[in-house]
């Protein structure tokens, strides 16, 4: 039985600071018990911050405004850019300039930068990181680019398209963390939440 404030074996809440649907089915499908809070930020995007720095500052950015209301919660805040060369490539604005992007990625490799913070508030405990994948699209031409297009909704997804949502008909190869180019390296935060907080997943049956 634990004694009356012996804070250090409870079991500790978890927050994902994030509104992507794409990240709480990621983490809902890792097994993990957690809530929502949609942190209200306003991110950087100052194209000359190196990507790293850039991903890194947003993600804490969104988890140090969600845990100063969370102080028991460990929480996680993450941001995906889409990087061609040294430019990032955010949302799209329309249609046309979705076609545009992914018409400068035609045929070539690209690169998805995530970064994750977490943070433990009540034990001032921070960890952040980063994961870079490699994606390389396939040599398509403007009707497949057109056709998959009506296929999803680029509005809402940086460099204007989705791995998990008809990915195949645009992505030739990609090297290293799919759950990265998802929107959350599942691999790399699992191993911090079990390392450093002691979280693991309720269920062992993820399926990414």
């Amino acid at each position: 039985m634990l004694k009356p404030g012996n804070q250090s074996l409870m079991p500790k809440k978890l927050v994902l600071a994030s509104g992507s649907p794409r990240r709480l089915e990621l983490m809902s499908k890792a097994g993990y018990h957690f809530s929502v809070e949609v942190a209200d930020v306003e991110e950087s995007s100052d194209p000359s911050l190196p990507a790293r720095q850039l991903t890194e500052g947003n993600a804490l950015l969104k988890a140090q405004t969600i845990s100063a209301t969370h102080k028991e919660a460990v929480v996680i805040g993450a941001d995906t850019l889409v990087y061609l060369g040294s430019e990032p490539l955010g949302k799209p604005n329309s249609i046309e300039e979705a076609k545009c992007m992914l018409t400068r990625m035609v045929g070539k490799t690209h690169q998805v930068y995530t970064g994750v913070a977490l943070l433990h508030n009540s034990t001032a405990a921070e960890h952040v990181f980063h994961v870079i994948t490699d994606v390389t699209f396939k040599a398509l031409n403007e009707d497949e680019i057109s056709d998959y297009l009506q296929l999803i909704d680029p509005l809402d997804k940086a460099g204007s398209y989705a791995a998990q949502e008809h990915g195949e008909k645009i992505i030739s190869t990609i090297d290293g963390s799919y759950t990265n180019v998802v929107g959350l390296p599942m691999d790399e935060l699992a191993r911090y939440l079990s390392d450093k907080f002691d979280i693991r997943p309720e269920r062992q049956d993820n399926q990414y």
